[in-house]
């Protein structure tokens, strides 16, 4: 029997010793339960986000807001159409509720807002000044098609071999400069909850 005890004894501490050199016991699970918290947020289910950070212990309100933060955050993207901007404001109030209404993050998130707004008119201004100029191009080529067809053919300027190389130019450049500054409003979001208590 005793050596039995003196076996588990030796589990046991080898088990602390394994805890302590990985740290703080359960971080991850706490950060994976905040992302899950934020994720049924995003999914439209009834979550107090504020109120499941302050339930937590204090060591344990980090790793949960910090799940939440990253999940709220990574639904916060340059949207290809005005619907996808739905989401990015979803997780915009998630991000104030976690920040207890902050007039520093309202700030922020109204500077945000403008910058979505602003990428999506700036890329279909872009959108339809490339079809302007390729449109001149395809009434010349419908025109050449219908010669050589014999058939009259309604071409778009999307069409044109020169089209999606250009646009994929100008897509690039728009989705860096406003990419950049996105990723810095995020990061002064993600500094701003890390210190808030």
């Amino acid at each position: 029997m005793a050596e039995i005890k003196s076996t588990m004894d030796m589990v046991m501490e080898r088990a602390a010793r394994m805890a302590a050199a990985e740290g703080p016991v359960g971080s991850d699970d706490l950060e994976k339960e905040g992302m899950r918290a934020a994720a049924a947020y995003l999914r439209g289910e009834s979550v107090d986000l504020a109120g499941l950070v302050a339930a937590k212990p204090p060591a344990a309100q980090g790793p949960f807001r910090s799940g939440v933060v990253q999940a709220m955050l990574r639904n916060i993207f340059l949207p290809r159409e005005v619907e996808q901007q739905a989401g990015a404001e979803l997780a915009m109030n998630g991000l104030v509720l976690v920040g207890r209404g902050s007039g520093e993050l309202l700030a922020v998130f109204g500077e945000m807002k403008k910058l979505l707004d602003q990428y999506l008119q700036h890329r279909q201004q872009y959108r339809e000044q490339l079809e302007g100029h390729f449109a001149q191009q395809m009434a010349q080529l419908e025109a050449t098609m219908a010669q050589k067809t014999g058939m009259a053919m309604k071409l778009k300027p999307s069409q044109h071999p020169k089209f999606q190389e250009e646009w994929q130019r100008i897509l690039t450049q728009l989705n860096d400069q406003y990419g950049n500054a996105l990723s810095q409003y995020k990061q002064q979001i993600e500094q701003y909850l890390a210190g808030a208590r």
